[in-house]
């Protein structure tokens, strides 16, 4: 009895471990409203390559668990190992704003122990500093070779990443671009879409968090958007030309796998 005593003792810690694993960013001054969820969820034992083309490619974003095994690649991204891997080395930051994009280069060793800080929400876009794309594939690729990228491609494009880092408050305003994918794999992202027929209200150089706080309670039932927070183990994919906007919850480590 003892023994099976301390074997669910050992199980709980196990999963405690499991939930409260932040790969060392932390949670310190994360948000906590999530929202709801109003974009369809499916798990990989649920959808065919088949289904998704038909039911989601082309018309609707989609949420899937459980399409990747990400866990080598959650391990390699840990604050400990990237910054032990990529300290001395240059990363490109831009300006979190729609239109005209800032470009600064600084060390990654800078970027995360100076520059990684909470958002308030009266910062502009233009002053927001986001470590987003730009990446030099040269020097990252190793870490890029783990990553499993979701399984269910679109005819006739190939598979690009953009791999990110942000502090909580932070994210992009509404902008739209080609289909594609975003894995969370520390944290997590918040996430506001609308259909290339449906042009949000925003301003340019406001941020996620100042237009969530500001311009979202306001919206009419009809305005407003499909919407989710995707945590680790969950992908979200976009259609083309789709509007999003994203906020990150926690200090967030996240990819995209946009296909062209």
């Amino acid at each position: 009895m003892a023994w099976f005593r301390r074997c669910v003792v050992l199980l709980l810690l196990v999963q405690w471990v499991k939930q409260e694993d932040t790969g060392g960013w932390g949670r310190e001054s994360s948000l906590n409203d999530e929202g709801e969820c109003n974009i369809e969820v499916r798990d990989v034992n649920s959808i065919t390559h088949t289904e998704f083309i038909r039911e989601y490619a082309y018309t609707k974003p989609v949420i899937l668990r459980g399409v990747t095994d990400n866990t080598k690649f959650r391990l390699l991204c840990s604050k400990d190992n990237l910054l032990r891997e990529y300290s001395k080395k240059t990363v490109r930051l831009s300006t979190a704003n729609t239109h005209s994009y800032r470009k600064v280069d600084v060390r990654f060793e800078e970027f995360v122990k100076v520059l990684l800080t909470p958002q308030s929400e009266d910062t502009l876009g233009s002053d927001t500093l986001y470590f987003f794309g730009d990446n030099n594939f040269t020097e990252w690729n190793s870490l890029f070779e783990e990553y499993k990228a979701p399984p269910y491609g679109l005819p006739y494009t190939s598979p690009a990443y953009s791999f990110g880092i942000a502090g909580p408050g932070t994210g992009v305003p509404f902008h739209w671009h080609g289909p594609g994918y975003s894995e969370v794999i520390y944290g997590r992202k918040r996430w506001f879409l609308y259909p290339p027929d449906h042009s949000p209200e925003f301003h340019p150089n406001y941020t996620t968090l100042s237009w969530l706080t500001q311009s979202y309670p306001l919206l009419e039932t009809h305005n407003k958007p499909l919407e989710c927070t995707i945590r680790p183990g969950e992908v979200l994919y976009f259609p083309d030309r789709w509007w999003h906007a994203t906020l990150n919850l926690d200090t967030s480590v996240f990819i995209s796998t946009f296909l062209g």
